[in-house]
């Protein structure tokens, strides 16, 4: 069975989700005849390379947040983050294009090094104090290093902004074939459709669901998942 993941690096659902469905595919009973493939999509698809602001800022000027409302939603975000054991600034992070990182992953995929990266690049940008968005092509190729890849082929890559660039777009429009219109996104094997970060639970429900069933794409929903879209990242409230 396969399960696709739609994701964007700087969406923090998308980190959250990753965690919580690795945790439901660790007891599923098959999950050593899971492939999971991880997919681009970009939250901010228009934002230059060079356009890089503070998070804090970006809730604020973007979705018309008051700076209260943004600082309340990314401790929401800490928190729900530090439940899955995920490390998560709550203040000092940028906002920028993840185009790049995108390309790096397609690079990464051909290489078998593309989930080292990705979690490699989810730390960077949610809980490293340097910001993936800084420090240019040199900070990418050392995080790239990290995660196993040879520096001057990621050098490469960077320099060429038409490397795998039709795979990343390939992605979106595929992504919005199937209706996505946020992320995390996780398609089941073509016949179950999960957004948002779910509870581990549901997850499980949908692995069980679409090992047996074979059928048209369906929606998997539970109460109060977050996810990042369009008009900002949703944050459900405490019980």
């Amino acid at each position: 069975m396969r399960v696709e993941i739609w994701s964007d690096i700087a969406c923090p659902w998308c980190y959250v989700g990753k965690a919580r469905f690795e945790k439901a595919l660790a007891a599923f009973p098959h999950r050593d005849e899971v492939e999971v493939v991880h997919r681009s999509f970009e939250l901010d698809p228009g934002r230059a390379k060079g356009d890089v602001q503070p998070v804090l800022d970006m809730l604020t000027r973007k979705y018309g947040m008051s700076a209260a409302q943004a600082e309340a939603g990314e401790d929401n975000l800490g928190a729900q983050a530090a439940a899955e054991g995920l490390d998560y600034r709550t203040r000092g992070r940028d906002h920028g294009s993840t185009f790049d990182l995108h390309r790096l992953l397609h690079f990464a995929k051909e290489q078998g090094r593309h989930e080292a990266l990705l979690d490699r690049l989810y730390r960077a940008n949610f809980a490293d104090e340097q910001s993936v968005f800084t420090g240019g092509d040199d900070h990418l190729v050392e995080l790239a290093a990290e995660a196993g890849l040879d520096a001057d082929a990621t050098r490469a890559v960077l320099a060429d902004p038409t490397a795998y660039a039709d795979e990343v777009r390939a992605d979106e429009r595929e992504a919005a074939e199937l209706g996505a219109n946020g992320v995390p996104f996780f398609v089941l094997d073509r016949t179950y459709g999960v957004s948002g970060a779910q509870p581990a639970e549901v997850f499980t429900q949908a692995l069980t669901q679409a090992w047996g069933d074979r059928s048209p794409l369906r929606a998997v929903t539970g109460d109060d998942a977050g996810t990042c879209g369009p008009d900002g990242c949703a944050v459900p409230q405490q019980g």
